[in-house]
């Protein structure tokens, strides 16, 4: 079973280091072949790519149309994976977290061919752990993260409408993914990972799980405040779950604005 590595980026010569060579740390034991690690240089105007490029075995694929949703889909048509991990350029895996996916999708794998009526594992995704911010903000995120989960809970087993997976944290197969036919390029940002997992659910098991947890950089959440993220992304999970598109097609670019 291999595993691809989608890391979109614009203008992350400062994030991105850390990114990869956390990546790097859980798959350079690996057999050969078993990875690959792709960067998208979505328009980038800085250094980017030339960071990429330092580190041996990194495929950088070049797409100039900027928007998270084409270096998403630019990510998947360059990669060879039978599973894609989509990873956002201001993260860094957990411990274990590489050996947790091959895991997982192995285990299901098994059991699909023991029990051939058992839906496949279409996706596989767990929440973020904001490394950059103290204690009670990160009480607060936890919070949120309940409520999201009951919330998620509530309309895929009652109301029966989509599933949940944490955008930059969340792997799908190959096979689920095409069937859909890729990303929805019509989505700029929010909503994207929401519009992903009810189109996945579709076609197979969705699985969110506080198992599977990334470290990820606040620092959106810092320039635009938590109360006002925690009500964007709701309105807009919502909105994509039951109306099939974001509540809103505008977002503020965090790398064009002074980090604060």
């Amino acid at each position: 079973m291999r595993l691809s590595f989608v890391v979109p980026a614009y203008n992350e010569e400062a994030y991105l280091p850390a990114c990869l060579e956390s990546i790097l740390d859980q798959t350079r034991a690996l057999p050969a072949g078993t990875t690959e690690i792709i960067v998208v240089n979505n328009a980038s105007n800085d250094r980017t790519r030339e960071v990429a490029l330092s580190y041996p075995g990194v495929t950088v694929v070049d797409e100039p149309r900027k928007g998270l949703t084409f270096a998403r889909q630019a990510g998947f048509a360059a990669s060879s994976g039978d599973l894609i991990a989509n990873v956002d350029s201001d993260s860094r895996l957990t411990p274990g977290w590489v050996e947790q996916v091959l895991a997982t999708f192995s285990s299901h794998a098994e059991k699909a061919k023991l029990d051939p009526a058992k839906q496949s594992l279409a996706a596989l995704s767990g929440p973020v752990l904001y490394y950059d911010l103290n204690a009670r903000q990160r009480l607060f995120v936890h919070a949120f993260y309940l409520i999201g989960w009951a919330t998620y809970a509530m309309n895929r087993y009652v109301l029966r409408v989509g599933s949940m997976v944490q955008g930059g944290n969340f792997v799908t197969s190959r096979s689920a993914l095409a069937e859909i036919g890729g990303f929805n390029t019509d989505i700029s940002f929010y909503g994207e990972d929401t519009d992903i997992a009810r189109r996945l659910n579709a076609v197979g098991e969705v699985r969110f799980t506080f198992d599977l947890k990334m470290f990820s950089s606040a620092r959106r959440l810092k320039n635009e405040g938590m109360l006002t993220m925690a009500a964007r992304y709701s309105i807009n999970y919502l909105w994509t779950t039951f109306f099939k598109r974001p509540f809103t097609n505008t977002y503020v670019d965090i790398r064009e604005q002074p980090e604060g």
